[in-house]
Order: C-alpha cells, then sequence, then structure tokens
C-alpha cells in the first residue's frame, strides 16, 4: 500500500498529489487571463495558497518553486507580488524561465512543491 493522494483527479491530470509528506502541485495558472502580470500572478499565488491549505500546508513549506513566463519583461511586476507574498524568512528556493505557455494570453505559470506540517 503507498502513502498517495490525488486531489481533483481529471483524465489528464490531477491538480495536486501528496507522496509521504510532500505536496505536488501542477503548473498554476490563471482563471481570468485578461489581468496584466500582476494580476494573474496574485490570482496564481492564492490558488497555490488554497491548494496548500487543503493539504494541510502553507507557503511557509514550500521546498521548491518553477515560474514560467513567456515574456521576461514581466520578471519586476511578477517579483513585486511574489515579494509581498512570500513567507518572510522563508523563500524557498526558486527558479524563473521563460517559456511559450499552452495558451497565449497567460502570462504566468507556476509549479510548487511543499511539505505536509
Amino acid at each position: 500500500m503507498t502513502n498517495l493522494q490525488r486531489f481533483d483527479v481529471g483524465a489528464r491530470l490531477s491538480e495536486m498529489a501528496i507522496h509521504h509528506g510532500t505536496v505536488y502541485l501542477a503548473g498554476q495558472v490563471p482563471d481570468d487571463a485578461t489581468q496584466d502580470i500582476r494580476g494573474q500572478t496574485a490570482q496564481v499565488l492564492a490558488m497555490i495558497d488554497r491548494l496548500l491549505a487543503r493539504a494541510g500546508s502553507d507557503k511557509s513549506r514550500l521546498l521548491m518553486v518553477q515560474i514560467f513566463l513567456p515574456d521576461l519583461a514581466d520578471f519586476d511586476g511578477m517579483n513585486a507580488v511574489w515579494d509581498a507574498w512570500v513567507a518572510p524568512g522563508n523563500a524557498p528556493p526558486r527558479a524563473t524561465v521563460q517559456a511559450r505557455l499552452a495558451r497565449p494570453e497567460w502570462k504566468i505559470e507556476v509549479v510548487a512543491t511543499a511539505a505536509v506540517a
């Protein structure tokens, strides 16, 4: 028997999986892609907060974050929202890369891994 839970399982992917005390999130993208990078970043970080809460975790327990931006000109705007959101003293290891996303209206996608509290 494995210690594996999946959440919001669809035909293609699960939004989240927990295995041996580690929470793995699928790439989170904005619901309202009409917003600028700040608005889209805030949406995505709120989604991460909600998923981590369901898993019994929170942003202070992030182990690794990967951020994908189609346009690196959005880097400063994304960081302004990130800096206000990240748990003080608990900034996780992070990578930010330029990448083409599945939908052209998306300005950001974030993949996160965290420890269960």
